[in-house]
């Protein structure tokens, strides 16, 4: 679906087809003819249309035949039903300058995305190398706004482990650091994209836009600093819960080990005693208890002597 979007007395309006100086938004659902068109009308090679579609596509940019291609990451959440997945991936933003126009292919169905998009309302769609700089913008602003999302989410599923060990909250962790790797490569590549944008002044940009650019770089790098920051703690908590789960294990084995050693000997005893062999005062009426008075001594003697030297090994 395409969008055209004019600037009328400071105000973003939609129009119903593509003039000079307007913003372009594609949005799912594509038809394969709606590119072919696009791509006459505005004069966009095919192939930067076809690439949009790739949730793969790396960060970078390009220029063919004076039309300028830039791919930036942003964050969304996963609307996948597999329940070992991340809670959230990254997905691309593509933005396309031509001679006369800036188009952009949100390329995943997405409530964030459409919500991140609506905010460019009331822009300046001629004024393209801000549009460019405000998308970035935006870009980062949600990094850092899931990234509060996602350690809040954390600290909440470490309170419930730390009240009861239960699979449910580790397997939560582990989707939050799923989706704190697609974060931390994004921004990563996100970083490189910039600097390198910097460096070669790709957008021709003034010494104005310039700075805000030099702005971006600095906030998209504090983003990175606080994914990195999150998943450390993360990886921590995850080994310190392993730690904890094992320890409890090796705590419960050596009670079962501790309760079989001492019910072995009154075990034994009856054991003995139940065969059908001769065996010393077997005609007395006190046979059966025989065996049940000694067994029971035993085991009440090395509980005692157990929980004595656990007591003294405490001390």
């Amino acid at each position: 679906m395409i969008h055209y979007f004019k600037n009328v007395n400071k105000q973003t309006i939609e129009i119903d087809k593509p003039e000079n100086g307007i913003w372009v938004n594609l949005v799912p659902p594509f038809k394969e003819e709606e590119f072919l068109e696009l791509a006459e009308d505005l004069e966009i090679p095919i192939e930067f249309l076809r690439d949009s579609l790739d949730i793969d596509e790396r960060p970078r940019f390009e220029v063919e035949d004076n039309v300028k291609f830039v791919v930036i990451k942003t964050p969304a959440e996963n609307n996948s039903f597999n329940e070992s997945d991340a809670f959230y991936i990254t997905i691309p933003i593509c933005i396309i300058l031509t001679h006369n126009h800036i188009v952009t292919v949100n390329s995943f169905d997405n409530g964030a995305i459409k919500k991140f998009l609506n905010t460019f309302q009331k822009r300046h769609p001629d004024k393209r190398n801000m549009m460019v700089l405000n998308i970035f913008e935006k870009v980062v602003t949600n990094f850092m706004d899931y990234l509060k999302e996602v350690n809040q989410r954390r600290n909440t599923l470490e309170q419930k482990l730390y009240d009861a060990n239960r699979n449910e909250e580790l397997l939560e962790l582990v989707r939050i650091q799923k989706s704190l790797v697609y974060f931390v490569t994004s921004l990563r590549s996100n970083e490189l994209l910039l600097m390198k944008m910097e460096r070669t002044n790709f957008l021709g940009l003034t010494e104005d836009e310039r700075e805000v650019l030099n702005d971006l770089i600095v906030d998209n790098s504090q983003a990175l600093e606080m994914a990195n920051i999150y998943t450390n703690i993360l990886s921590s908590t995850l080994d310190a819960f392993a730690s904890i789960i094992a320890n409890n294990q090796n705590e419960v084995l050596k009670r079962l080990t501790t309760l079989t050693l001492i019910l072995t000997v009154p075990v034994l005893i009856a054991s003995i005693y139940g065969m059908n062999t001769p065996i010393p005062y077997k005609n007395s009426p006190y046979t059966f208890w025989i065996p049940v008075s000694i067994s029971m001594i035993i085991f009440f003697v090395a509980t005692w002597s157990y929980y004595k030297r656990k007591k003294t090994r405490v001390k």
